[in-house]
């Protein structure tokens, strides 16, 4: 298998992989907007049906033909995931349960 990845081929140009990443950043939660909400918690996480799981699986190979369409770059698999969870975190599309668990968590 040939190295691919910008990021691997050329790790000095970090001005463009910020680009890039903030990019895909901005690419996923566009992407979000044109998705009902979608809830994260109460579902199995290996659940490969429910729809976070299938969004994620959609989104990521989209961004992939993105970055090559519009930069000219092939991310690594690890930048997609980064950028698509930064993204989740900024979005609102993304619902949680009041029982999901989390201990830092305030009920409104």
């Amino acid at each position: 298998m040939a190295i691919r990845y910008d990021l691997w081929l050329d790790p000095d140009n970090v001005a463009r992989h910020r680009a890039v990443e903030a990019d895909l950043i901005r690419y996923f939660v566009e992407r979000f907007a044109d998705y009902p909400h979608i809830r994260l918690f109460g579902a199995d996480p290996y659940d490969y049906d429910a729809p976070f799981n299938r969004l994620y699986d959609v989104l990521m190979a989209r961004a992939g033909e993105y970055c090559e369409r519009e930069w000219r770059y092939a991310p690594t698999p690890e930048q997609l995931n980064r950028a698509f969870f930064l993204a989740v975190g900024q979005s609102n599309k993304f619902l949680r349960d009041p029982d999901d668990g989390d201990p830092h968590r305030s009920d409104p």
